[in-house]
């Protein structure tokens, strides 16, 4: 018999992936079950900093067990220059929240985000125009999807 049949199977785990923009935070939705991203809403972000209680609401109805924040790079590799904000606000989450915080590694996530959203239009299975918003949102799907694939190259 596997070893695998003699544990018990872990419960399945919600996670929040956010996307970090200077304007927007995109936010999507997953679990561990089914590694599969959702993208959820947007709150926006500005010199007061982000809405923290529009984003504390949207973590009230999901209920996470962690976060998974994306962190830019260039494209070579280095920091980018949001990199240490995006640093500063995963510990402001984990300070504020009380959640574990991962960062992702989110370079060409908006890029891959809108590709997706436009070949859906395309096919017709979106109707209305793609804002930036809805970019943002699913950049962040985009991000969870790569933490859940980091999950599983893991174990």
């Amino acid at each position: 018999m596997p070893e695998s049949a003699n544990k018990p199977a872990s419960k399945p785990k919600i996670i929040v992936a956010l996307d970090f923009g200077l304007k927007r935070i995109g936010i999507a939705v997953g679990d561990t079950l089914t590694c599969t991203a959702h993208p959820r809403a947007i709150i926006t972000n500005g010199p007061e900093g982000p809405d923290w209680r529009a984003l504390e609401r949207v973590l009230a109805e999901t209920r996470p067990a962690r976060l998974a924040v994306g962190e830019p790079y260039n494209a070579d590799g280095s920091p980018s220059p949001l990199t240490e904000a995006v640093r500063r606000f995963a510990a402001e989450l984990t300070t504020r929240l009380a959640l574990p915080v991962d960062l992702v590694d989110e370079r060409w996530s908006s890029l891959d985000a809108e590709e997706r959203l436009r070949g859906m239009r395309e096919r017709g299975e979106r109707g209305r125009r793609i804002t930036r918003g809805d970019i943002d949102a699913a950049a962040a799907a985009v991000i969870l999807e790569r933490w859940f694939e980091r999950q599983t190259t893991r174990t």
